[in-house]
């Protein structure tokens, strides 16, 4: 085979060659928009699982992909409610703007679960623990945190991705004509290149590339030319920025982030699910208040109606009928007033739970009534106890009074000391885990401000061998790559440390910032032992007032009843029977609320405790009497 021959053999070969090594690289590096995406996610959702078994001890469902049929939008359809356009049913409802990426996405994701198959009704009537599960899936607030959780996971995977194999590739054909000679001179380049780079966790990097070129003139003899060509580098700290801790402390710190996020996930999780209780047992409070306030309403307009009647045969003087009908006005006006309340604090709820502000929803009753009915039974035993005869002195009216302190007798289960409590809210508390680990993190910073300080000893090595080909170099002969024909060369740079300035201010200001960090946490120990200390205090101030209410219920209505008769026979006047309805009212509004409050009181515990679980569907888990047993034991 001739010399030419050879030749353009060897051109075959290297085009047919070049062609697969383009479609390698179409195949593999090449993906769809909707790939990238679903690689993504998957990544992420590794990362996540991983972290929080690491955080937590436990993994959970976790997606940031929410069906396009949850309550809020069903809401909207349901009951007709108005709306701005698309965008108020979600994303998937949207009109797909010119050159959109993905032709099927977002796109409408149908959900099985339970709380979206509610019956349609003009009113929906929710539980607390279905508004629970509400809140999991539509609530703004709670799929921000889960994006941030996961887009802390893709901030993980960029930073493990700096010390990963990168691949990069280039393929160029260039077709060009220099007309500025005496000879029209025309050719085309077709060349393909490769590289590899790779950062180590000691701090070395490492670049090499392999370059291959085919030259030709299309004009003269039609000549061409192979060019390959292969080059590596490897550059190695030695003083400054060497050493696995310096080099990869953005990953260190990447990989703590996501454990930070997935703790504060779960700490909001926590407080969450007490705000949704605590806002629901407020609006039924409230919805109590209404029924209060109308049966105050009625009872003082049958007053009236009354003390007219009387006026009329002369039997009470016109004074007295102007004070009844003065307090059945008051009650009307306290009656609206309780009503309108119980409106907007029913739109709060709705916009809690990220439902539409005018959706018809209403609360369970029920609810309330497992709240009130330890109140009840006080009640029924202190009128059991009056009904029944007692041998007990009366003390004299002269004789000492001695205060009675509260008892922990009838103290609740998760009423423990004070000490015991805060040792486990220490113990517990997923934000003061955040603050101490903010400690590390500054101890880190200080340990690489410091490492910034020092001179900068580096040593470099490259190695190249071969030759690329241009048009003008189409008539020279076929390159070879040959290690033995390659130039090497070794580079040792010293940077001496004679000008740090802003290292040194880096330097102090990272001990500043130990130093701020240190007292982040001391603030928020010292915040959580006083949460803890108030909340016991509100819970036996609770517990008390509900004994209390509950009394002052049965004297208000033997009050009541007592005022009425004598008013009928003459011997009260109408000012102590309203006194005696106003006096119900307020002990039954008092009833309701401290139960409500010491409730609320025991969920806020347990979250401050740090040991409220909540669940992926945003259903809690309550401490047992065991569990708080354990800890005191």
């Amino acid at each position: 085979m001739k010399r030419g021959d050879v030749k353009h053999f060897t051109v075959r070969v290297f085009l047919l060659g070049l062609s697969m090594c383009c479609a390698s690289l179409f195949q593999s590096g090449c993906k769809s928009p909707a790939e990238y995406r679903v690689e993504a996610d998957k990544v992420a959702a590794g990362i996540i699982t991983a972290k929080q078994q690491q955080a937590l001890g436990r993994t959970e469902d976790f997606t940031i992909e929410r069906p396009s049929d949850i309550f809020r939008r069903r809401l909207l359809t349901d009951q007709n409610l108005p709306y701005s356009g698309p965008a108020s049913f979600g994303a998937d409802a949207l009109e797909k703007i010119e050159h959109w990426p993905e032709k099927d996405y977002p796109k409408a994701q149908p959900s099985l679960d339970p709380i979206v198959l509610l019956e349609k009704a003009t009113v929906v009537k929710l539980s607390l623990i279905q508004a629970l599960q509400i809140g999991a899936r539509n609530s703004f607030q709670y799929q921000s945190h889960k994006e941030d959780v996961f887009l802390t996971a893709l901030d993980l995977d960029l930073e493990r991705n700096e010390f990963r194999n990168i691949f990069t590739g280039e393929v160029r054909n260039l077709i060009s004509t220099d007309l500025t000679g005496d000879r029209t001179v025309s050719g085309a380049e077709t060349g393909a290149k490769l590289d590899l780079s790779r950062k180590f966790q000691n701090g070395a990097e490492f670049t090499t590339n392999l370059a291959m070129d085919l030259a030709s003139l299309l004009t003269a003899n039609g000549a061409s030319s192979f060019g390959i060509a292969g080059d590596a580098s490897i550059e190695i700290p030695l003083l400054r920025g060497s050493g696995r801790h310096i080099a990869r402390e953005p990953l260190t710190q990447a990989e703590r982030n996501v454990i930070y996020a997935i703790w504060e996930f779960e700490r909001f999780k926590r407080t969450f699910a007490v705000d949704i209780a605590a806002e629901y047992l407020s609006v039924l409070q409230q919805l109590d208040r209404v029924r209060n306030a109308e049966d105050n309403y009625r009872s003082l307009m049958a007053s009236a109606r009354w003390s007219r009647r009387l006026a009329n045969a002369g039997r009470r003087p016109e004074i007295e009928v102007d004070q009844a009908v003065q307090r059945e006005l008051g009650a009307r006006d306290g009656w609206i007033s309780t009503v309108e309340s119980y409106k907007r604090s029913l739109d709060a709820f709705n916009n809690l739970l990220s439902l539409p502000t005018d959706a018809q929803i209403e609360l369970d009753r029920a609810e309330l009534g497992n709240l009130t009915a330890p109140a009840l039974k006080i009640m029924d035993e202190i009128t059991r106890d009056q009904t029944q005869p007692t041998d007990s002195p009366i003390a004299p009216a002269d004789a000492v009074v001695e205060l009675v302190a509260p008892s922990r007798e009838d103290a609740g289960p998760l009423e423990m000391d004070e000490d015991v409590a805060i040792r486990l809210a220490l113990d517990s508390r997923l934000d003061l885990r955040t603050a101490i680990g903010g400690v590390y993190d500054a101890q880190r910073a200080v340990v690489i401000a410091a490492d910034g300080l020092r001179a900068e000893l580096t040593v470099l090595g490259s190695a190249g061998a071969g030759d690329r080909r241009t048009v003008g170099t189409a008539t020279s002969d076929d390159a070879d790559l040959r290690i033995d024909k390659g130039a090497y060369s070794a580079l040792l740079t010293l940077d001496l440390p004679f000008e740090r300035t802003e290292e040194r201010n880096l330097y102090r200001a990272s001990y500043i910032a130990l130093e701020r960090a240190v007292r982040d946490v001391q603030i928020l120990e010292d915040s959580i032992k006083l949460e803890i200390r108030n909340k016991l205090r509100d819970m036996l101030e609770a517990r008390e007032s509900l004994k209390i209410q509950a009394q002052s219920v049965i004297v208000a209505e033997k009050r009541v009843k007592s005022s009425q008769l004598f008013l009928e026979a003459g011997r009260a006047e109408i000012r102590d029977l309203l006194e005696a309805q106003d006096s119900l009212l307020a002990a039954q509004n008092g009833l309701t609320s401290a139960a409500v409050s010491y409730r609320v009181a025991e969920l806020e515990l347990q979250r401050d405790l740090g040991l409220l679980e909540v669940d992926a569907k945003g259903l809690w888990r309550e401490m047992s009497p065991e569990e708080i047993n354990n800890v005191k034991n």
